[in-house]
């Protein structure tokens, strides 16, 4: 005999970080809510294979770093290692411990929590793995993504590590080629270089990390240079081969054919919507040709009782935006009404060294929407503070509305890019001028106060 349907108001598909907040925000206006996961661990990407691995690993790096270079410091450090390890056992204890945390949370009475996978059935149903079917009032889709590998000759055959297994690594790689510049393989491929790899990057488009400027990615892949790191960009693959000591890879670069060889390969060509499985049509839900979700800026799909949020749908793959989303989907399916989602003030950063983060709109598309704007940036390198640091790479720069004189928007490139560009995402936000923010104390010596020098500057332009 068929079991009837448990019924809830609201199931959320996926307990990441998308899913946890629509959840919560669910429970917090009465609501009675299921969390279907089928992950073998509960957290989400962010906790176990995204953001607190990913900087652990980045953030020794970078000590290591600066201590193999004590010397330009006046310093007398006379061995500087990895303990890969330590590393690997420090890295798992602090995941253990969010990771605990969060399953603690999903523990709680609020909520019925179902340890599998999930398709949908109909418009307001789906079955779990088991045969179990679940109805729901509302629905939100929270699976994240999973690792995505193009179609690149050779690439399926051959023998490779992918972001997640980098994450897990307890061994020093002898030599790698990382495929693709975004900021997985970049932020990824320096951690490498500096642990002791001999790293080569190979990037399709011009620049490495496409989704900034040309002018950033440009500070970066000069620091990359510097570093050692052997980086080719404007290239086409045209074959990876697999050999019994490591991997040989043809490409064109820059028009003329190069190759390369490298013990170990790295698939760092990005990740795509984990939704494979959900048998969305049979919800009416569609998808765009990337094969994220279709939703509006209420993260409402094409069936108006199901919701998506987090890196399923996108625009943009950041645990913050995520958040946002999954609270904005549960307050407009509790019938409230939340303000729609504005991307117009995202906040971008990315953990290379330099650091690249950006708030607000870019250059490119303050241009775009033909905005009369006045722009003006300033060197990392003539800046007191950067400069006894010896952070020399990078800049900050400041857009701001010609006529009006409110921040449009910021990009910093350099040390601690990802602490400097606060102050300017609360200008954003606030639509705050170059004048009101010039009201506020600067410290002196301070990295932070290098943004006094384009305020400055455009507080000047927009007066006068």
């Amino acid at each position: 005999m068929t079991k009837a349907p448990q019924i809830f108001d609201f199931i959320v598909i996926g307990g990441g970080s998308a899913g946890f907040a629509g959840a919560r925000t669910a429970v917090a206006q009465g609501k009675r809510v299921a969390i279907v996961d089928g992950s073998e661990t509960l957290g989400g990407l962010c906790i176990l294979r995204g953001c607190m691995p990913s900087k652990t690993l980045i953030y020794a790096a970078e000590v290591l770093h600066h201590a193999k270079h004590g010397k330009t410091f006046g310093l007398d450090i006379p061995t500087a290692k990895i303990d890969i390890q330590a590393l690997h056992k420090r890295k798992k204890a602090i995941i253990e411990d969010f990771a605990s945390y969060r399953q603690e949370q999903l523990g709680s009475k609020d909520f019925t929590v179902f340890r599998s996978n999930a398709h949908f059935t109909g418009p307001n149903t789906v079955e779990l793995d088991d045969g179990t079917e679940l109805k729901g009032e509302k629905f939100l889709i929270a699976t994240g993504s999973v690792i995505s590998e193009p179609d690149v000759p050779g690439l399926a055959h051959a023998r490779k590590l992918t972001s997640d297994e980098i994450l897990d690594l307890d061994y020093v790689p002898e030599s790698v080629v990382v495929l693709g510049g975004g900021i997985v393989a970049c932020e990824l491929g320096q951690f490498l270089r500096r642990i002791g790899s001999r790293v080569i990057m190979i990037q399709r488009s011009k620049h490495i990390l496409k989704e900034t400027s040309s002018e950033a990615a440009s500070v970066v892949e000069q620091a990359f240079r510097d570093e050692g790191i052997e980086l080719y960009t404007d290239t086409a693959i045209q074959q990876i081969t697999q050999g019994p000591d490591g991997v040989h890879i043809r490409f064109h670069h820059q028009g003329k054919r190069a190759s390369v060889e490298a013990k170990y390969l790295v698939n760092a060509l990005g990740r795509k919507p984990a939704t494979t499985t959900l048998d969305l049509e049979a919800a009416g839900i569609q998808t765009k040709p990337s094969g994220h979700i279709e939703a509006n800026r209420f993260q409402q799909t094409t069936n108006p009782n199901i919701y998506a949020a987090g890196d399923c749908t996108g625009p943009h793959e950041i645990v913050h935006i995520a958040i946002l989303q999954g609270e904005c989907a549960a307050k407009h399916a509790g019938g409230h009404k939340p303000p729609p989602m504005d991307y117009d003030h995202v906040l971008k950063v990315i953990f290379t060294d330099p650091q690249v983060a950006q708030v607000g709109l870019s250059e490119k598309e303050i241009q775009k929407r033909n905005i009369p704007y006045v722009s003006a940036e300033y060197p990392f390198n003539d800046h007191g503070k950067s400069i006894l640091m010896e952070a020399h790479y990078g800049y900050v720069k400041i857009f701001a509305n010609k006529d009006m004189g409110c921040i449009l928007g910021a990009e910093c490139v350099g040390r601690d890019a990802s602490e400097l560009i606060h102050p300017l995402s609360v200008a954003v936000a606030l639509e705050a001028s170059a004048s009101d923010m010039l009201k506020a104390h600067w410290y002196h010596p301070t990295l932070s106060e290098i943004w006094t020098y384009p305020l400055e500057e455009i507080a000047e332009a927009v007066t006068s």
